[in-house]
């Protein structure tokens, strides 16, 4: 007796391409792998004969083999219309089972892995007739009927592992080796694969060029179902060497295309990942995840690229995570997390003003960098249609009222009453006083119809209006991100520094100069945003010493003003240095959420929010960036952000989230005067005012 193979399953409806699919598949596994291919249209007894066969095929062929023995099964003859002769499956390493039903009930406790596939009902009709010709037509409707028997009693496709839609255009093979890669029952014996895969070579292109990126990015990705723009729109208002010119150095623009191209959401636990034409479930906490997937040098920066993106995941995690991370588990109705695969990019570099064009090296990277090129060529040309490498920052009273064309303005309600809110200020005092917690940052959502609102159009005037270091534009099919962050939560370099710089303190700007240096001034001196904002350093100093190494921790700069197009922002800088081999998933995860988001201490504190606050924070106070595949990592705080979710309660709805700390000092009057005033830019930008 041989050990026992991995069993893969293809199943699906007759027609949807199960056979070539798992045909090309075996072929590929074989590469590396002893395989065995079995077909249940062998073992059928007549047309008829489904759920006969689905029995057959359990008892006499996939019982034996899951024991790691030969299988002895007798066939039919489809001429002859009666059994056959006698045949022998034999084990080995990998054993591909493939036919309707090959994943029954029946079937699933010995399978390690299960395949549906899934083709329309009439590319299904014309595949099946065209591959047995007269033979089959007679036969369809009746056949079609046992498969409707079969899964109206059998959970199979809900069961299944992995989903491929079956195009027909050569794809699925790889798509499915690709997903079936994530499971971990398979780990072990695809690491050849997997090790294949990690054999990256980055291949790169320099072009002295400064484009117009929101034209770039509409000439690339404007038709790409996700994509994903780490916009630093206010670097022409930060030139130079300084350190605020440094976070804005840099601009990311890319989407889940080509070879490499996968997208990543996460729910409650489960992790889907599509890759192509295949999607691939699995269960678990997402930082567990994203360790698997990230955190390992896998290629090396281009010779005089200075940027730490080198290609990888891009997008949001979003505030429910802390589930994972000492709070809660409060579902909501968006993602806990969303992220691409970028296995090609453009990375602008604001300082140089060069483009760099970045690709796996696959068999479709000659035509894309091509593609970039003309594109880049193109954007260099035209009228700058975001406004943001052209633009300044102004006070806000300056920008037009609205910056967005529509036919009414979004009317915006509050999670929250005035009234409300400043209740919950006053409960939120009330834990300070009872020794639970000493700094509560207290939020509440907006939310409104979307209507027609074009969320494109409203990111480039959002972007045109505030410019900030953080911005970004993310697209997951229907579900928008349009932030204009100012706010670093993270960032860890491939050689291993990390910095935070939490923003604690807010004034609104004035468009009288003097008026406006008397708000700086004001946020400069004020002992009570000095103490909320030394509370979230004290804080992120603990989160990043759990994994920096001992003594590295510092805090650079403290309490210093940051002027935005709309606000006065006081900000602080924490650095430190990672451990050598210390997770780095773990190590956001140790920082996660951002303590300027929570108060602290940040469990107890993030127990008490939930108390205080009627429903999910959703992307809102989450994080938005990258985990490249050189190891490093760049997060902005989830804040003055957009959200479009199509699957709101009352249809697609938009939504904002604004909040603030509050302390034993904290007025209340002056605490939501401070929520309206961070809501500001965005609802301006829309048209709209903030409700009650």
């Amino acid at each position: 007796m041989t050990p026992a193979p991995v069993i893969i399953a293809v199943d699906g409806r007759s027609g949807a391409g199960k056979t070539t699919l798992a045909v090309e598949l075996a072929a590929r596994l074989r590469q590396h792998h002893k395989v065995s291919l079995f077909h249940l249209e062998d073992i059928y007894p007549g047309w008829n004969g489904l759920m006969p066969g689905i029995e057959r095929y359990v008892a006499t062929v996939l019982k034996p083999l899951s024991e790691g023995l030969a299988a002895e099964w007798t066939s039919w003859d489809w001429e002859k219309h009666y059994d056959g002769g006698l045949n022998v499956t034999l084990p080995a390493e990998i054993v591909i089972v493939e036919g309707v039903g090959a994943a029954a009930d029946a079937a699933r406790s010995m399978l390690d892995a299960v395949v549906w596939v899934e083709s329309p009902g009439d590319d299904r009709r014309r595949r099946a007739l065209t591959r047995d010709g007269s033979t089959y037509e007679p036969y369809w409707d009746s056949w079609a009927a046992q498969e409707d028997d079969w899964l109206e009693a059998d959970s199979v496709v809900s069961a299944a592992d992995v989903h491929v839609r079956n195009l027909a255009d050569g794809s699925a093979p790889d798509d499915v080796l690709q997903a079936l890669m994530y499971l971990p029952p398979l780990a072990a014996i695809l690491s050849p694969e997997l090790s294949a895969r990690r054999g990256l070579q980055l291949r790169s292109e320099r072009l002295d060029a400064t484009p117009d990126a929101a034209l770039l990015f509409e000439a690339l990705y404007g038709r790409s179902a996700n994509a994903a723009w780490l916009d630093s729109s206010n670097a022409s208002v930060v030139a130079g060497r300084s350190q605020a010119a440094a976070r804005s150095r840099f601009s990311i623009l890319a989407d889940d295309g080509g070879t490499y191209g996968q997208s990543v959401l996460h729910r409650s636990g489960a992790t889907q990942v599509t890759a192509g034409t295949a999607t691939v479930t699995t269960s678990g906490p997402f930082f567990r995840w994203l360790d698997s997937v990230w955190g390992r040098r896998a290629v090396r920066a281009p010779r005089g690229y200075d940027g730490q993106f080198t290609l990888g995941w891009l997008g949001f995690l979003g505030y429910e995570l802390k589930r994972e991370t000492g709070g809660n588990d409060v579902q909501s109705d968006t993602p806990d997390a969303a992220l691409l695969f970028a296995g090609r990019a453009v990375v602008l570099d604001h300082r140089e003003r060069t483009v760099w064009l970045l690709a796996l090296d696959a068999p479709d990277a000659d035509a894309w960098l091509r593609e970039a090129r003309a594109a880049v060529v193109g954007a260099s040309g035209g009228v700058d249609a975001g406004g943001g490498a052209a633009s300044a920052a102004v006070p806000a009273s300056a920008v037009p009222a609205s910056a967005v064309p529509a036919s009414a303005a979004p009317e915006f309600a509050s999670r929250d009453s005035a009234t409300d809110y400043k209740r919950k200020i006053a409960d939120s005092q009330h834990q300070i006083s009872e020794g639970n917690t000493y700094e509560v940052c207290l939020t509440t959502t907006l939310e409104a119809p979307a209507g027609d609102l074009d969320p494109w159009q409203s990111y480039l005037a959002l972007r045109r209006r505030n410019p900030a270091p953080f911005a970004s534009y993310l697209r997951f099919g229907e579900l928008v991100v349009a932030s204009t962050s100012p706010e670093r939560f993270l960032r860890i370099l491939s050689d291993g520094g990390m910095r935070a710089e939490p923003i604690k303190g807010t004034r609104g700007r004035a468009a009288d100069p003097h008026e406006d240096d008397a708000l700086r001034h004001d946020l400069e001196t004020s002992l009570k945003d000095r103490a909320e904002n030394i509370m979230i350093v004290d804080l992120l100093r603990n989160d990043l010493s759990h994994f920096a190494i001992p003594g590295s921790v510092t805090v650079s700069r403290l309490c210093v003003i940051e002027s935005y197009a709309t606000v006065h922002q006081m900000v602080s800088t924490v650095d430190a240095h990672l451990r050598p081999g210390a997770p780095r998933a773990e190590a956001v995860a140790a920082a996660f959420p951002a303590g300027s988001m929570t108060g602290a201490p940040k469990i107890s504190t993030m127990d008490i929010l939930d108390q205080l606050e009627s429903g999910p924070r959703g992307i809102y106070s989450g994080a938005i960036g990258y985990f490249s595949l050189n190891a490093a990592t760049d997060l902005a705080v989830v804040i003055r952000t957009l959200v479009v979710n199509p699957d709101g309660a009352d249809g697609p709805t938009l939504s904002l989230g604004v909040g603030g700390a509050i302390t034993a000092d904290s007025v209340a009057d002056d605490e939501y005067e401070e929520i309206r005033t961070k809501a500001f830019g965005v609802l301006s930008t829309l048209g709209a005012e903030f409700p009650g």
